[in-house]
């Protein structure tokens, strides 16, 4: 352990510890170390707080707006790097198609697609290196070896993934293309709040990160990516009268960006259900439900969003392959307690 003085360079593959003057009393704890470690950036010492990797005085503090004071000891232990390789895990998957070339999965909800910050493991790019051992292809990346393509963590549905160099090129074009000149289709069924007035239309609005929050994504007028959704009513739910408390709708993708879906609905007021992050102000709506229908909505723990149809053509032959995917358990127990309504 090394003590630091504001003079004393920082080496950021040692544990440190630093005790609070009166200079920086008051300030919050993110802020203060940020001010002495020219190594690591302010966002890397907030995840490393978050992480439990720091105290105060002996107590581990994991909120980076703490507010430090005078003679406060510091300590941040850095954690052991992570190998960025990902090994294979015995991590049951639901394989849909398989030859030599690619391999089509239906990915459960709450499993990450890739290896990344705060899951290197678990993923199913894991559960695919073992399945399919040293054929997937590299072209993805170390982290991402095969994937041509995301779905959410907490989204459910199909997936392609390449096990050979043609094949990933061949799919990533297709992608790219987004079906405008070949037979890729992508269609997600979500459940939204509210009722739209029409029973279709199309969403053109840019993506970008938020600038209040950067997990997040907001639409934006002048900046960002172009993503366009077009989307149709399936069905309403709600009193005969006025089935307006929520609706099932098909979203079709022109363009593939991040939580694009969950932006787009949240952005014409009728984000999905479930959704914590584009949803949170339709939470008061559950408390006015029934039971039981009351207790399935609240107690459905991710975004009501899955997809459920992928079609493109085989990158090796030229055929046209065309999957579906039933709806998971959670999806269709909330959609049938919606229709009873």
């Amino acid at each position: 352990m090394t003590d630091v003085s504001h003079e004393d360079p920082v080496d950021p593959d040692t544990d440190f510890r630093l005790t609070v003057d009166a200079a920086d009393a008051g300030k919050r704890l993110d802020a203060v170390l940020a001010a002495h470690l020219d190594a690591l950036s302010r966002n890397r010492i907030q995840s490393l707080i978050k992480s439990g990797d720091v105290t105060v005085g002996g107590a581990k503090i994991v909120e980076p707006k703490f507010r430090v004071n005078e003679g406060d000891a510091l300590t941040l232990t850095l954690p052991e790097p992570e190998d960025p390789t990902p090994k294979g895990e015995n991590i049951p998957i639901n394989v849909v198609y398989e030859d030599e070339h690619l391999i089509v999965v239906d990915k459960p909800a709450g499993l990450v697609v890739h290896p990344g910050a705060g899951n290197w493991t678990g993923t199913l790019v894991n559960a695919l290196i073992h399945h399919c051992g040293d054929s997937l292809s590299g072209i993805g990346g170390v982290r991402r070896p095969g994937i041509v393509h995301r779905i959410d963590k907490d989204t459910s549905g199909l997936l392609v993934v390449a096990k050979t160099d043609q094949a990933h090129q061949g799919l990533t074009g297709q992608f790219a293309d987004h079906g405008r000149s070949g037979p890729l289709e992508r269609a997600y069924a979500a459940i939204v709040w509210g009722a739209p007035a029409s029973l279709k239309g199309t969403i053109d609005a840019n993506l970008a990160r938020s600038q209040s929050n950067r997990q997040k994504m907001a639409v934006v007028k002048t900046s960002g990516r172009q993503a366009v959704t077009h989307w149709q009513v399936k069905e309403r739910f709600g009193p005969a009268e006025q089935a307006d408390l929520a609706s099932l709708i098909e979203c079709r993708l022109e363009t593939g960006r991040t939580h694009q879906i969950r932006v787009h609905m949240a952005h014409i007021g009728h984000p999905l259900i479930g959704d914590g992050d584009y949803g949170s102000g339709f939470k008061t709506k559950i408390n006015r439900l029934d039971e039981p229908l009351k207790s399935t909505v609240s107690g459905f723990g991710r975004q009501a969003l899955h997809a459920g149809l992928l079609a493109f053509m085989h990158p090796a032959n030229g055929e046209t392959l065309r999957f579906e995917s039933p709806y998971p358990a959670d999806f269709a127990h909330l959609l049938a307690s919606l229709q009873k309504f």
